[in-house]
């Protein structure tokens, strides 16, 4: 296993860089999917999620701290709450990709980490830097026009948003590797997406079995979902927390320029506002975060 690490190695990017590109490409898969509900889509990501983070637990020599783990009852408690959240975020987003929301859903990435500095400075005290304030004022401006032009909230973005966050935070608070945490949770998940899943194979209304071809996509859907979290996790290690912080983009604005370019999906009067000023939330936040990654190195 990685240890966090103040530079940027080469093999930390490449992982990094490959997680947040897997991310942006996986809504043309999710697409594929689409005539398919989302609850059982979901549920298949837990389920077949299972044997890829259980093999690299495996190869890497680190089942015993999961173990462990399942023996805590304040650490099983823990991850059944970041299990849900992880869950309700994959519902989410395979909704609105297959309802024909995928902007909406790259603008709950965008605005995730302005989010989680909102959230560090409610909940755990954290000081934002002025530059960070303007940052959140600004998304939150963007996030009021989308309402006041479409009149509605914006509730697939923000969804991914408030899920994500809340994941990421209380996340921070699991003592247990990434890994072996990713684990752990889809193992919470799985005996309830199996219940579901035998219900709708009792009841005839399963696509998994259907034909070849959802199948075979309904059991890929674990791999999509864990390879990209399991070379994040490793990724993060090896690079520094600016690095991240730049890098975190690449998937949403992959999400972006598919549903633009590829969904067809239009960028009504509203978004045409709405996203310039998160945009320019996003370079006053990337910004702030590298100077303050610089004074801390001098």
């Amino acid at each position: 296993m990685s240890q966090p690490t103040n530079s940027d190695t080469p093999q930390g990017l490449v992982y990094a860089i490959t997680a947040y590109v897997l991310w942006g490409f996986l809504p043309l898969y999710m697409k594929g999917v689409a005539h398919v509900p989302s609850v059982e889509i979901v549920a298949h990501r837990v389920i077949w999620s299972v044997p890829v983070a259980g093999a690299l637990l495996i190869a890497l020599g680190r089942t015993r701290d999961l173990r462990e783990a399942l023996q805590s009852p304040r650490m099983l408690a823990m991850a059944c709450l970041t299990a849900a959240l992880v869950s309700m975020n994959w519902a989410i987003y395979v909704w609105a990709i297959a309802s024909g929301h995928a902007i909406d859903a790259a603008l709950g990435y965008y605005i995730n980490p302005l989010f989680s500095i909102l959230l560090g400075a409610v909940l755990l005290g954290e000081r934002p830097s002025r530059a960070q304030i303007v940052a959140i004022a600004l998304a939150a401006l963007g996030v009021i026009v989308l309402i006041l032009e479409a009149g509605e909230v914006p509730i697939v973005a923000l969804g991914l948003m408030l899920t994500w966050g809340f994941y990421a935070l209380f996340k921070k608070s699991l003592p247990i590797g990434p890994n072996q945490g990713f684990l752990l949770e889809v193992l919470i998940l799985t005996p309830v997406a199996l219940a579901y899943l035998g219900w709708l194979g009792a009841t005839g209304q399963s696509a998994f079995g259907g034909t070849t071809y959802d199948t075979l996509m309904l059991m890929g859907a674990g791999i999509v979902t864990a390879v990209p979290l399991l070379f994040y996790a490793n990724g993060a290690k090896q690079v520094r927390l600016s690095t991240i912080g730049i890098l975190q983009y690449i998937a949403p604005t992959m999400i972006f320029l598919t549903a633009v370019f590829v969904f067809g999906e239009k960028i009504d009067q509203g978004r045409a506002m709405a996203f310039p000023l998160i945009w320019a939330a996003l370079v006053i936040y990337s910004w702030s975060m590298l100077r303050q990654m610089r004074r801390s190195r001098l």
